[in-house]
């Protein structure tokens, strides 16, 4: 990859990642719940899902699953009901406190994994950097040592910094209508996102 071609790649991806979807929501989510520190877990959920993915995709796995519409229509039902419950969950628990008993780091990992992983984004953005910046002429694995780093720092930047925002609107003195309702208002997008997830069509690759 050349060095204009890496830098088209990284604001690619600094856009792909910056963009506020699910994984955002989740991380505000923990940072105002569970503080900073507790909620970095999620983020290296996310870090996990992405170096699966950027395996997969450099594979070409990502590729088939998106062009078996049966498999694509199966997993985003799935995915849609699963973000859709987080949802109502999250509205119907936003006016009490937070719970006293601390979530072990397993389940913050393991809830922010689900959601990465099942974000219709994901599969739209993976397949458009693989067919857009990879070089065919060019052997993947040299590829892959510019694309891995390069993807997965701007990744950790943007939920850091989309964790680091929850976390201090959980320590800002709101008022407790006010967080009520920046809690219901996460739980809306996740809704919001599921409903879009559920009434997605399956991505075509660019020719």
């Amino acid at each position: 990859m050349s060095f204009e071609g890496w830098i088209i790649f990284a604001l690619f991806w600094a856009v792909f990642v910056t963009t506020p979807g699910p994984n955002a929501v989740n991380c505000i989510s923990n940072g105002m719940n569970l503080g900073f520190k507790r909620s970095l877990v999620g983020v290296f959920a996310i870090l996990t899902q992405a170096s699966l993915f950027l395996a997969l995709s450099a594979a070409g796995i990502t590729a088939l699953i998106a062009a078996s519409p049966t498999g694509f229509f199966i997993a985003k039902l799935i995915g849609a009901g699963f973000l859709i419950f987080l949802g109502v969950r999250g509205w119907l628990l936003a006016a009490k406190p937070a719970p006293t008993v601390p979530r072990k780091p397993g389940s913050i990992y393991l809830n922010a994994l689900a959601i990465a992983t099942i974000n219709p984004k994901s599969v739209a953005g993976y397949l458009a950097a693989f067919s857009q910046f990879v070089q065919p002429d060019v052997p993947i694995g040299a590829q892959m040592w510019v694309i891995v780093p390069t993807a997965l720092t701007l990744t950790a930047l943007s939920y850091v910094t989309y964790t680091a925002l929850g976390a201090g609107l959980g320590r800002a003195a709101l008022g407790a209508v006010f967080n009520i309702w920046v809690r219901r208002g996460m739980a809306v997008c996740f809704v919001i996102y599921g409903v879009l997830l559920g009434a997605a069509t399956t991505p075509v690759r660019a020719g």
